[in-house]
């Protein structure tokens, strides 16, 4: 089942992607069991926003080899790490499918990460084990950790590289049932293309964390609550993106969550440009 969030002139719903490419609209909220209001949309109709907005986005660091290869010359720090390495995306970094990135004032670094993202159901994770983790997943979905590359570099941590708003698209829909369809979440295709020239390319295989793995090792520290995304990790080849271009990060299964490049502007809640 692919769940959707979108906008309408009656406002913000849920709603179930249907073969034929209506939405069929929900009541309330995806968790739980789905209840139908009767309505139903074209997609020409509506606008497709991020699938869920999550308390938080839980990301995982140096999760592929190849990756860390490349972003990495000296042989202590290319090594993979023993465990997990965890950082937060605030909710307010989530945009939707179709929503521009935005590259902050001065910044000339800006780089793509394509991730398969795992979407937490109503059950939450607590203290998981790996062979309970599948309980705690609600389904997956596509996300781009937008990274500003010098500031990971400068900070000593990555907060303000990954925390920029619009630097964690997610979308365009929520799969449910990933084996239903014949496929399986831990060998999944990943690419990533700008201005349709491809820039990464791997396999949900090469994680060198697998999803149980994470999901355990995340609730063992935080509890992780109905709605949020676990981003697992980006394979190789991440670069530089600027305005104008297009990035269009594509999962085996998901679709293709595409997103345009603009400049952000410095526009204060207090009115007027800062």
């Amino acid at each position: 089942m692919r769940i959707v969030r979108f906008a309408s002139p009656q406002g913000m719903s849920f709603g179930v992607l249907d073969g034929d490419g209506q939405v069929a609209q929900i009541e309330g909220h995806p968790f739980g069991r789905i209840s139908f209001t009767g309505a139903r949309h074209a997609q020409a109709d509506i606008r497709l926003l991020s699938p869920i907005l999550p308390s938080k986005v839980v990301c995982v660091g140096k999760n592929y080899t190849a990756h860390i290869q490349e972003m990495n010359t000296g042989s202590e720090s290319a090594m993979a790490p023993t465990e997990p390495l965890l950082f937060l995306k605030p909710s307010t970094s989530v945009i939707g499918p179709g929503d521009a990135i935005r590259i902050p004032p001065g910044s000339t670094n800006v780089h793509h990460e394509a991730e398969l993202a795992v979407v937490i159901g109503a059950r939450g994770a607590r203290h998981v084990t790996p062979d309970q983790a599948a309980s705690s997943i609600f389904g997956y979905t596509i996300g781009n950790d937008v990274t500003e590359r010098d500031m990971q570099k400068s900070d000593g941590q990555w907060t303000r590289a990954k925390g920029f708003d619009s630097f964690c698209p997610i979308g365009p829909w929520i799969e449910t049932d990933l084996p239903g369809v014949g496929l399986d979440p831990a060998d999944l295709a990943i690419t990533c293309t700008v201005d349709d020239e491809l820039r990464q390319q791997g396999r949900t295989s090469q994680l060198i964390f697998d999803v149980p793995t994470l999901i355990s090792y995340i609730s063992q520290v935080m509890t992780l609550l109905p709605g949020d995304v676990v981003l697992t990790g980006t394979p190789s080849g991440v670069g530089p993106i600027r305005p104008g271009q297009k990035v269009d990060v594509t999962i085996e299964g998901l679709g293709t969550l595409s997103n345009g490049v603009t400049a952000a502007e410095a526009v204060s809640t207090a009115g007027g440009n800062r």
